[in-house]
């Protein structure tokens, strides 16, 4: 890190990453972030771009539509791997199990890095944003391939899916009006579902598992 920049403050990295850990896949808030070191906001902006440079934060930028302006325009941080997060959170099985909330925002940093990781191997060309608008409706994970096809992904941390899990997905799909091509619901079940115009709630596991 010395080599890439210059550091005022190296001691502060690694208590801003544990606190990262602790916001991954939520908006980025660099106050929030800057309230416990004694530097300014700047440069803890800084810090987090050098963060992002060595591969450890990864800040996923938000789905844009022009028919829809009331979108939030803040990307939302990741930790590059969950299980740097828990060793820095001091997390294990037990702990999350108890802490759901925890869970899910870990859960979901974790099925943008494996979808990452499989789209790296493809032969076209994925982007990966997050969409959120004014009120607070919400996708996880929004893919583009190409300037055609949109689709959605949402992550549960729950072994039960109902409609209203489907409505940050419904108004993507208004957003991108014939881009879309499919929205998804990963939750931690066993059986994959349809619940009508191209939604459906899946299993988790179906990421790492071949049929």
């Amino acid at each position: 890190m010395r080599d890439l920049t210059r550091i005022q403050r190296l001691d502060a990295l690694p208590r801003l990453l544990s606190l990262a850990a602790g916001h991954t896949a939520q908006l980025l808030n660099i106050s929030d972030l800057a309230s416990p070191f004694q530097v300014s906001r700047p440069t803890i902006r800084n810090y987090m771009a050098l963060l992002e440079r060595i591969f450890l934060l990864e800040l996923l930028p938000p789905w844009r539509s022009n028919c829809l302006s009331r979108l939030v325009k803040t990307p939302k941080m990741h930790i590059e791997d969950t299980g740097v997060a828990c060793a820095l959170l001091g997390l294990n099985a037990a702990t999350l199990k108890k802490d759901r909330s925890v869970l899910g925002h870990l859960l979901e940093t974790f099925v943008f890095q494996e979808l990452r990781r499989q789209a790296s191997g493809h032969v076209d060309e994925f982007r990966f944003h997050h969409f959120r608008d004014k009120d607070k409706t919400e996708v996880d994970i929004v893919i583009e391939r190409g300037a055609d096809e949109v689709a959605g992904v949402e992550v549960k941390a729950s072994a039960t899916i109902k409609q209203a899990d489907f409505r940050g997905l419904r108004k993507l799909k208004i957003a991108a009006g014939k881009r879309f091509t499919s929205g998804v619901v990963l939750y931690d079940g066993e059986s994959s579902v349809s619940f009508g115009d191209n939604l459906y709630a899946v299993p988790i596991r179906s990421l790492w598992e071949s049929k």
